[in-house]
């Protein structure tokens, strides 16, 4: 009878990690832990660069950043690693949290790296023509150092007069103008240590005006006007010790005086990583939280990943608390299958990983074994539709046996509508094009599946990219 009941409790466990997994959302990104995340709005997408922690890492050991994008909100494109200590001279260890900025057609990559000069932490800047990249040293030294510890998390803002600001700081916070070419500082810098409750982490947002019509219809008064957060700046930062919750102060300058407002994200061990970091984003007319959890398999207070909830700003202009969900967000766009798809571009996945050949800039799926998958969500199968059969090509690259793709509409058990074969290529990167034909005709918005079949135990294949035509 015990061995029975373990049965079924141990059956009930299973199935309930397969209904959590398939409704979940965050974090963001499974093929590698991406904490510390950072979004900036390019074009039609909106870009997270994230830290990534080492799996198996008992501190934070961590040696490059990472890269994610996306169109709808649900499915996320892996670009791999835009920038490394490796591009740091002077660095030696401990890749922390980033920004990156754009001014006059460039982005600024801003990190907190050990520093081999001072031997303590220290302010770099990286610079690229490309928001994805390649990004180099601007400076082939810090941006600032003083041989403290201090100096960690920094986030930048430009402010409406073309003034920038920069500003870090654990467990003071440290903040100074930018100068026009955004590699030097241009004013002395500041410590604030009268900011309630901070600890790390900061992102600075300035809250934007309302126009006279919003005024008119939200019929807000004089006194409510002068009252609210309108037009302030807001200081948001981890706060309160271990485990960190996120809370924010609000000042008329970017350098302060700071007035405590409250907290956004409470203290909690449901995210199981005792730290967090924030950042807060409009993308196409929708506020984005971000933040980062413990919540990946092997995921913990040193190997976190990026989460991402939607708010409604309150009516004086201040942010309502957020409550941290596996459900995350909605998608805000349908995801149309009729045309190239890079294969590391996914609403959710589970075994894979990403690799990538910077020389030939090209990342792919990697690490695909037997029961894999990779789910896409939104997929639009009447836009643009072929007036023929559909069918598939993948482009994919095996150095043993190769394996199937299955290509599953709705779940990862739903029906199987194409099967591509990928046979060996005689190497993982010798990159060939295998076909399918659907077998049933799919019409209408599905999530869409690919589940990887094939011997247990070993390396299928790699996967580079699909199109359904």
């Amino acid at each position: 009878m015990k061995t029975t009941l373990r049965k079924i409790m141990a059956t009930a466990v299973v199935l309930f990690s397969a209904i959590q997994t398939s409704a979940a959302q965050n974090p963001i990104a499974q093929t590698c832990f991406s904490t510390d995340p950072a979004p900036i709005v390019h074009g039609d997408r909106l870009y997270v660069f994230t830290g990534h922690d080492e799996e198996d890492a008992d501190f934070f050991w961590m040696h490059d950043w990472r890269l994610f994008s996306t169109v709808d909100m649900v499915n996320w494109q892996d670009h791999g690693s835009p920038l490394s200590l490796f591009h740091f001279k002077w660095a030696d260890d401990r890749a922390w949290a980033p920004q990156v900025i754009e001014r006059n057609g460039k982005f600024y990559f801003y990190v907190p790296v050990h520093s081999k000069i001072s031997g303590g932490m220290a302010i770099g800047v990286a610079v690229a023509d490309n928001i994805e990249g390649p990004y180099k040293d601007a400076l082939g030294k810090p941006l600032f150092e003083d041989g403290k510890w201090d100096h960690i998390d920094p986030t930048v803002w430009i402010d409406d007069d073309g003034q920038a600001y920069i500003a870090w700081g654990n467990p003071r916070y440290y903040s100074a103008k930018l100068s026009e070419d955004m590699i030097h500082l241009a004013s002395e810098v500041k410590c604030d240590s009268t900011v309630k409750r901070y600890t790390e982490g900061p992102w600075l947002f300035k809250q934007r005006q309302l126009t006279k019509q919003e005024i008119k219809q939200m019929k807000m008064t004089k006194k409510e006007l002068k009252a609210s957060a309108w037009g302030k700046w807001f200081l948001i930062y981890a706060a309160g010790g271990v485990p960190e919750c996120i809370a924010y102060s609000e000042g008329n300058s970017p350098q302060g005086p700071w007035n405590y407002v409250g907290e956004v994200m409470a203290q909690t061990n449901d995210t199981k990583s005792f730290t967090n970091h924030s950042a807060i984003i409009e993308y196409k007319g929708h506020n984005y939280f971000f933040y980062h959890t413990g919540w990946l398999p092997k995921g913990g207070g040193f190997a976190r990943s990026a989460c991402v909830e939607e708010f409604q700003w309150q009516r004086d202009g201040r942010i309502p608390t957020i409550i941290p969900t596996r459900e995350g967000v909605a998608p805000i766009a349908t995801f149309s299958p009729f045309r190239l798809v890079e294969a590391e571009t996914m609403a959710f996945s589970q075994g894979i990983r990403t690799e990538w050949n910077t020389r030939q800039r090209r990342i792919w799926v990697s690490d695909i074994q037997n029961g894999d998958w990779i789910k896409m969500r939104e997929v639009d199968f009447d836009t643009n539709a072929p007036a023929s059969r559909l069918n598939i090509e993948v482009t994919a690259a095996s150095a043993l046996q190769g394996g199937n793709i299955e290509v599953r509409i709705d779940s990862i058990k739903g029906d199987v509508v194409a099967n591509v074969e990928v046979q060996p290529t005689g190497g993982w990167e010798e990159w060939t094009k295998f076909k399918a034909s659907f077998n049933k005709e799919v019409k209408g918005k599905h999530d869409l599946y690919f589940v990887f079949r094939g011997k247990k135990g070993i390396k299928l294949l790699n996967f580079d990219s699909w199109r359904i035509y």
